[in-house]
Protein backbone atom coordinates (compact mmCIF):
# COMPACT_ATOMS: atom_id res chain seq x y z
CA UNK A 1 0.00 0.00 0.00
CA UNK A 2 1.46 3.51 -1.06
CA UNK A 3 1.95 6.26 1.82
CA UNK A 4 -1.01 8.01 -0.38
CA UNK A 5 -2.89 4.97 0.00
CA UNK A 6 -2.78 4.74 3.72
CA UNK A 7 -3.81 8.65 4.25
CA UNK A 8 -6.78 7.46 2.21
CA UNK A 9 -8.33 5.18 4.40
CA UNK A 10 -11.98 5.59 5.54
CA UNK A 11 -12.93 5.60 9.10
CA UNK A 12 -14.63 2.26 8.03
CA UNK A 13 -11.30 0.84 8.09
CA UNK A 14 -11.53 0.80 11.83
CA UNK A 15 -13.46 -2.39 11.41
CA UNK A 16 -10.34 -4.47 10.16
CA UNK A 17 -8.92 -3.86 14.26
CA UNK A 18 -12.35 -5.06 15.52
CA UNK A 19 -12.74 -7.91 13.25
CA UNK A 20 -9.21 -8.97 14.41
CA UNK A 21 -8.96 -8.09 17.78
CA UNK A 22 -12.54 -9.95 18.38
CA UNK A 23 -11.41 -13.23 16.35
CA UNK A 24 -8.11 -13.53 18.25
CA UNK A 25 -10.13 -13.46 21.19
CA UNK A 26 -12.24 -16.02 20.02
CA UNK A 27 -9.37 -18.31 18.89
CA UNK A 28 -7.78 -17.78 22.61
CA UNK A 29 -11.30 -18.85 23.85
CA UNK A 30 -10.84 -22.36 22.12
CA UNK A 31 -7.21 -22.58 22.95
CA UNK A 32 -5.74 -21.88 19.23
CA UNK A 33 -3.11 -19.62 20.81
CA UNK A 34 -0.28 -19.30 18.50
CA UNK A 35 -2.71 -18.16 15.76
CA UNK A 36 -4.49 -16.09 18.48
CA UNK A 37 -1.65 -13.90 19.36
CA UNK A 38 -0.17 -13.88 15.66
CA UNK A 39 -3.86 -12.09 14.84
CA UNK A 40 -3.32 -10.17 18.12
CA UNK A 41 0.00 -8.47 16.79
CA UNK A 42 -2.01 -8.18 13.34
CA UNK A 43 -4.65 -5.46 14.98
CA UNK A 44 -2.15 -3.90 17.20
CA UNK A 45 -0.47 -2.56 14.08
CA UNK A 46 -3.83 -1.79 12.27
CA UNK A 47 -4.51 0.28 15.36
CA UNK A 48 -1.26 2.05 15.33
CA UNK A 49 -1.53 2.94 11.92
CA UNK A 50 -5.43 4.18 12.08
CA UNK A 51 -4.43 6.05 14.70
CA UNK A 52 -1.59 7.51 12.95
CA UNK A 53 -4.17 8.50 10.08
CA UNK A 54 -6.64 9.75 12.84
CA UNK A 55 -4.02 12.55 13.98
CA UNK A 56 -2.79 13.09 10.74
CA UNK A 57 -5.97 14.58 9.80
CA UNK A 58 -6.49 16.20 12.80
CA UNK A 59 -3.87 18.17 12.58
CA UNK A 60 -3.16 18.88 9.01
CA UNK A 61 -6.94 17.98 7.62
CA UNK A 62 -9.24 19.26 9.94
CA UNK A 63 -12.05 19.89 7.55
CA UNK A 64 -12.19 16.21 6.68
CA UNK A 65 -11.62 15.56 10.39
CA UNK A 66 -14.71 17.06 11.15
CA UNK A 67 -16.83 15.72 8.29
CA UNK A 68 -15.84 11.95 9.09
CA UNK A 69 -16.64 12.61 12.68
CA UNK A 70 -20.02 13.27 11.78
CA UNK A 71 -20.54 9.30 10.29
CA UNK A 72 -21.15 6.30 12.26
CA UNK A 73 -18.17 4.87 10.36
CA UNK A 74 -16.01 7.14 12.74
CA UNK A 75 -17.66 5.19 16.08
CA UNK A 76 -15.00 2.22 14.69
CA UNK A 77 -12.18 3.83 16.55
CA UNK A 78 -13.88 3.72 19.63
CA UNK A 79 -15.01 0.04 19.52
CA UNK A 80 -11.13 -0.97 18.28
CA UNK A 81 -9.61 0.82 20.51
CA UNK A 82 -12.14 -0.88 24.04
CA UNK A 83 -12.10 -4.38 21.87
CA UNK A 84 -8.57 -4.13 21.56
CA UNK A 85 -8.28 -4.05 25.08
CA UNK A 86 -10.26 -6.52 25.56
CA UNK A 87 -8.03 -9.09 23.80
CA UNK A 88 -5.02 -7.74 25.68
CA UNK A 89 -6.99 -8.46 29.00
CA UNK A 90 -6.93 -11.64 28.51
CA UNK A 91 -3.31 -12.13 28.40
CA UNK A 92 -3.30 -11.23 31.72
CA UNK A 93 -1.92 -7.60 31.04
CA UNK A 94 -3.65 -4.88 33.14
CA UNK A 95 -1.27 -1.30 32.39
CA UNK A 96 -2.03 -1.65 28.32
CA UNK A 97 -5.79 -1.93 28.90
CA UNK A 98 -6.41 0.60 31.54
CA UNK A 99 -4.95 2.62 28.42
CA UNK A 100 -6.97 1.20 26.18
CA UNK A 101 -9.89 1.87 28.04
CA UNK A 102 -9.17 5.23 29.15
CA UNK A 103 -8.64 6.55 25.59
CA UNK A 104 -11.76 5.09 24.49
CA UNK A 105 -13.70 6.87 27.13
CA UNK A 106 -11.90 10.38 26.06
CA UNK A 107 -13.03 9.52 22.35
CA UNK A 108 -16.72 7.98 22.63
CA UNK A 109 -18.61 11.20 24.44
CA UNK A 110 -17.79 13.95 21.61
CA UNK A 111 -17.88 10.62 18.62
CA UNK A 112 -21.43 10.04 20.08
CA UNK A 113 -22.84 13.00 20.14
CA UNK A 114 -22.01 14.14 16.87
CA UNK A 115 -23.05 11.19 14.68
CA UNK A 116 -26.35 11.54 17.19
CA UNK A 117 -26.74 15.02 16.15
CA UNK A 118 -26.56 14.28 12.38
CA UNK A 119 -28.24 11.16 12.08
CA UNK A 120 -31.28 10.73 9.55
CA UNK A 121 -33.62 8.16 9.12
CA UNK A 122 -33.44 4.81 6.81
CA UNK A 123 -29.53 4.47 7.17
CA UNK A 124 -27.51 1.90 6.75
CA UNK A 125 -26.26 -0.78 9.09
CA UNK A 126 -23.55 1.08 10.39
CA UNK A 127 -26.22 3.31 12.82
CA UNK A 128 -25.73 0.38 15.30
CA UNK A 129 -22.18 1.61 15.88
CA UNK A 130 -23.44 3.71 18.19
CA UNK A 131 -24.36 0.90 20.12
CA UNK A 132 -20.81 -1.23 19.58
CA UNK A 133 -19.10 1.71 20.70
CA UNK A 134 -21.04 2.00 23.99
CA UNK A 135 -21.05 -1.72 24.64
CA UNK A 136 -17.06 -2.09 24.05
CA UNK A 137 -16.27 -0.14 26.74
CA UNK A 138 -18.72 -1.56 29.04
CA UNK A 139 -17.42 -4.96 28.17
CA UNK A 140 -13.39 -3.56 28.85
CA UNK A 141 -14.66 -1.67 31.86
CA UNK A 142 -16.38 -4.71 33.53
CA UNK A 143 -13.37 -7.01 32.54
CA UNK A 144 -10.71 -4.75 33.99
CA UNK A 145 -13.43 -5.01 37.37
CA UNK A 146 -12.69 -3.18 40.54
CA UNK A 147 -8.75 -3.58 40.00
CA UNK A 148 -8.49 -0.22 39.11
CA UNK A 149 -10.96 2.02 40.02
CA UNK A 150 -13.87 0.75 42.58
CA UNK A 151 -16.59 2.24 40.83
CA UNK A 152 -15.59 0.70 37.31
CA UNK A 153 -18.39 -2.18 37.39
CA UNK A 154 -20.77 0.79 37.91
CA UNK A 155 -19.63 3.08 34.84
CA UNK A 156 -19.88 -0.80 32.90
CA UNK A 157 -23.33 -1.10 34.11
CA UNK A 158 -24.32 2.65 33.41
CA UNK A 159 -22.77 2.27 29.33
CA UNK A 160 -24.18 -1.03 29.37
CA UNK A 161 -27.92 0.69 30.02
CA UNK A 162 -27.18 3.18 27.92
CA UNK A 163 -25.90 1.04 25.03
CA UNK A 164 -29.42 -0.95 24.85
CA UNK A 165 -31.45 2.15 24.44
CA UNK A 166 -28.90 3.33 21.88
CA UNK A 167 -29.48 -0.04 20.10
CA UNK A 168 -33.29 0.70 20.33
CA UNK A 169 -32.61 4.24 19.09
CA UNK A 170 -30.81 3.01 15.98
CA UNK A 171 -33.43 0.67 14.98
CA UNK A 172 -35.99 3.15 14.33
CA UNK A 173 -33.33 5.02 11.90
CA UNK A 174 -32.12 1.12 10.13
CA UNK A 175 -33.58 0.99 7.05
CA UNK A 176 -34.67 -2.77 6.79
CA UNK A 177 -33.83 -3.01 2.86
CA UNK A 178 -30.28 -2.91 4.28
CA UNK A 179 -30.99 -6.73 5.45
CA UNK A 180 -31.12 -8.03 1.73
CA UNK A 181 -29.01 -4.58 -0.06
CA UNK A 182 -26.47 -3.55 2.11
CA UNK A 183 -22.86 -3.53 1.43
CA UNK A 184 -21.72 -5.43 4.22
CA UNK A 185 -22.17 -3.34 7.32
CA UNK A 186 -26.16 -4.31 7.88
CA UNK A 187 -24.36 -7.26 9.83
CA UNK A 188 -23.74 -4.83 12.98
CA UNK A 189 -27.06 -5.04 14.09
CA UNK A 190 -26.44 -8.29 15.21
CA UNK A 191 -22.84 -8.14 15.85
CA UNK A 192 -24.46 -4.91 18.40
CA UNK A 193 -26.75 -7.03 20.23
CA UNK A 194 -23.58 -9.84 20.59
CA UNK A 195 -21.20 -7.16 22.04
CA UNK A 196 -24.58 -6.53 24.56
CA UNK A 197 -24.96 -9.91 25.42
CA UNK A 198 -20.96 -10.07 25.46
CA UNK A 199 -20.84 -7.15 28.14
CA UNK A 200 -24.07 -8.30 30.46
CA UNK A 201 -21.45 -11.84 30.88
CA UNK A 202 -18.75 -9.69 31.91
CA UNK A 203 -20.90 -7.48 34.12
CA UNK A 204 -22.29 -11.05 35.24
CA UNK A 205 -19.22 -12.32 36.16
CA UNK A 206 -17.66 -9.21 37.67
CA UNK A 207 -16.16 -10.14 41.63
CA UNK A 208 -17.30 -6.47 42.39
CA UNK A 209 -19.70 -3.69 41.62
CA UNK A 210 -23.21 -4.22 41.26
CA UNK A 211 -25.08 -7.16 42.72
CA UNK A 212 -28.68 -7.34 43.25
CA UNK A 213 -29.26 -6.81 39.66
CA UNK A 214 -27.48 -9.94 38.77
CA UNK A 215 -30.09 -12.37 37.90
CA UNK A 216 -32.10 -9.50 35.93
CA UNK A 217 -28.53 -9.31 34.14
CA UNK A 218 -28.08 -12.80 33.45
CA UNK A 219 -31.48 -13.18 32.41
CA UNK A 220 -30.79 -10.34 30.23
CA UNK A 221 -27.45 -12.08 28.41
CA UNK A 222 -29.66 -14.64 27.65
CA UNK A 223 -31.83 -12.69 25.98
CA UNK A 224 -29.61 -10.53 23.64
CA UNK A 225 -27.48 -13.43 22.86
CA UNK A 226 -31.07 -15.15 21.35
CA UNK A 227 -32.01 -12.03 19.79
CA UNK A 228 -28.45 -11.79 18.26
CA UNK A 229 -28.57 -15.56 16.96
CA UNK A 230 -31.88 -14.87 15.40
CA UNK A 231 -30.51 -11.56 13.51
CA UNK A 232 -27.88 -13.76 12.54
CA UNK A 233 -29.59 -16.56 10.76
CA UNK A 234 -32.02 -13.79 8.90
CA UNK A 235 -29.13 -11.91 7.75
CA UNK A 236 -27.24 -15.48 6.55
CA UNK A 237 -30.15 -16.24 4.82
CA UNK A 238 -30.43 -12.91 3.13
CA UNK A 239 -26.69 -13.37 2.17
CA UNK A 240 -27.55 -16.49 0.48
CA UNK A 241 -30.92 -15.35 -1.61
CA UNK A 242 -28.51 -12.39 -2.72
CA UNK A 243 -24.83 -12.81 -2.54
CA UNK A 244 -22.73 -10.33 -2.49
CA UNK A 245 -18.86 -11.41 -3.29
CA UNK A 246 -17.55 -8.33 -4.51
CA UNK A 247 -14.71 -6.48 -1.54
CA UNK A 248 -16.29 -3.94 0.00
CA UNK A 249 -14.75 -1.75 3.02
CA UNK A 250 -18.19 -2.55 4.84
CA UNK A 251 -17.24 -6.58 4.91
CA UNK A 252 -14.71 -5.84 7.65
CA UNK A 253 -18.70 -4.82 9.23
CA UNK A 254 -19.98 -8.53 8.45
CA UNK A 255 -16.48 -10.23 9.62
CA UNK A 256 -16.51 -8.26 13.15
CA UNK A 257 -20.21 -9.22 14.22
CA UNK A 258 -19.81 -12.61 12.52
CA UNK A 259 -16.18 -13.17 15.19
CA UNK A 260 -18.20 -11.27 18.04
CA UNK A 261 -21.80 -13.31 17.94
CA UNK A 262 -19.19 -16.61 18.14
CA UNK A 263 -17.10 -14.95 21.45
CA UNK A 264 -20.68 -14.13 22.42
CA UNK A 265 -21.86 -17.51 22.36
CA UNK A 266 -18.52 -18.88 23.80
CA UNK A 267 -18.64 -16.96 26.56
CA UNK A 268 -22.42 -17.03 27.55
CA UNK A 269 -22.68 -20.99 27.08
CA UNK A 270 -19.91 -21.39 29.57
CA UNK A 271 -21.78 -18.85 32.43
CA UNK A 272 -24.43 -20.89 31.88
CA UNK A 273 -23.45 -23.94 31.48
CA UNK A 274 -25.02 -25.10 28.25
CA UNK A 275 -22.61 -27.03 26.12
CA UNK A 276 -24.28 -26.60 23.10
CA UNK A 277 -24.17 -23.17 22.77
CA UNK A 278 -20.21 -23.39 23.20
CA UNK A 279 -20.35 -25.79 20.51
CA UNK A 280 -22.20 -23.51 18.33
CA UNK A 281 -19.72 -20.73 19.41
CA UNK A 282 -17.42 -23.32 17.72
CA UNK A 283 -19.04 -23.18 14.53
CA UNK A 284 -19.91 -19.98 14.47
CA UNK A 285 -16.17 -18.99 14.86
CA UNK A 286 -14.52 -21.10 11.93
CA UNK A 287 -17.23 -19.14 10.23
CA UNK A 288 -16.02 -15.86 11.27
CA UNK A 289 -12.58 -17.23 10.36
CA UNK A 290 -13.64 -18.02 6.89
CA UNK A 291 -15.01 -14.72 6.84
CA UNK A 292 -12.23 -12.68 7.91
CA UNK A 293 -9.80 -14.44 5.54
CA UNK A 294 -12.05 -13.71 2.61
CA UNK A 295 -12.00 -10.53 4.08
CA UNK A 296 -8.35 -9.68 4.21
CA UNK A 297 -7.61 -11.26 0.74
CA UNK A 298 -10.16 -8.83 -1.18
CA UNK A 299 -8.34 -5.98 1.22
CA UNK A 300 -5.60 -7.68 -0.03
CA UNK A 301 -6.26 -7.47 -3.19
CA UNK A 302 -7.80 -4.14 -3.45
CA UNK A 303 -5.08 -2.04 -1.25
CA UNK A 304 -2.04 -4.22 -2.57
CA UNK A 305 1.26 -3.92 -0.16
CA UNK A 306 4.36 -2.05 -2.49
CA UNK A 307 5.59 1.33 -2.58
CA UNK A 308 4.81 4.02 -4.84
CA UNK A 309 6.69 6.02 -6.59
CA UNK A 310 6.30 9.11 -3.82
CA UNK A 311 7.21 6.74 -1.33
CA UNK A 312 10.17 6.95 0.87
Amino acid sequence: MTASGVGELPPAAGGAVMATAVLSLGLHLVGAEAVSRVLLVLAAALWLLLAAVFLSRLVGDRRRWVHEADTPAALTGVAATAVLGVRCHALGWQTVPEVLLALALVLWPGLLVSVLRHGGRRMPGAVFLVCVATQSPAVLAADLGGDVWRALPWVALVLWCLGLALYVEALTRFDVRQVVSGPGDQWIAAGALAVSALAADKLWSASSGPTAGRPAVEDAMVVLLGLCLAGYAVLAVAEAVRPRPRYDVARWATAFPMAMTAVAALSVGATVQVPWLVTLGRVLLAAAAVAWLLTAYGAARRHPLRAGPGAA
